[in-house]
């Protein structure tokens, strides 16, 4: 058995199982079996669903730390959310990873589905132009990529 060693800051928010914790001091926990958690800047708030990308990433983070019924939901508008991205995409490269990131979210690896539509979330913040990108545990995408991928095609939204 592993056990995961997380250290927190003072103020940060941490959902264990679908419970949310908010740490007064900083701290350091040891997770010794296994939880569904989200921790930090991993956590979206539902004002901040307020992109195609974004709503899909806030119905996995449903699906993964949500109670029974709201992970059920989640992922059911997972589904209608990546259909419907996909449709409106042009490029092939976002139809893939959204592809990857259902799959992994179908075979209850949620935490990776996640991290897939991050990707997403980065490239699209980059198309449009936002500054705002997810930080968590993914860095934005730099200036001079943002640039390669509009000039590719990127990952616009169809006419």
């Amino acid at each position: 058995m592993s056990i995961l060693v997380l250290e927190l800051r003072q103020g940060e928010m941490m959902i264990i199982n679908g419970a949310p914790i908010r740490f007064r001091t900083k701290t350091r926990i040891e997770l010794t079996a296994h939880a569904r958690f989200l921790f930090g800047k991993q956590i979206m708030a539902p004002d901040q669903a307020d992109s195609p990308a974004r709503r899909i990433y806030f119905a996995l983070q449903s699906a993964y730390i949500g109670t029974d019924q709201e992970r059920s939901s989640g992922l059911a508008a997972a589904r209608d959310l990546i259909v419907a991205f996909q449709e409106a995409t042009t490029s092939q490269l976002a139809r893939e990873i959204l592809d990857r990131s259902l799959q992994a979210a179908e075979a209850d690896d949620c935490y990776q589905a996640l991290k897939l539509v991050r990707r997403i979330i980065r490239h699209e913040d980059a198309v449009l132009g936002r500054s705002d990108s997810m930080a968590g545990d993914t860095p934005s995408v730099p200036l001079a990529v943002a640039a390669q991928a509009r000039a590719a095609g990127g990952f616009h939204l169809k006419q």
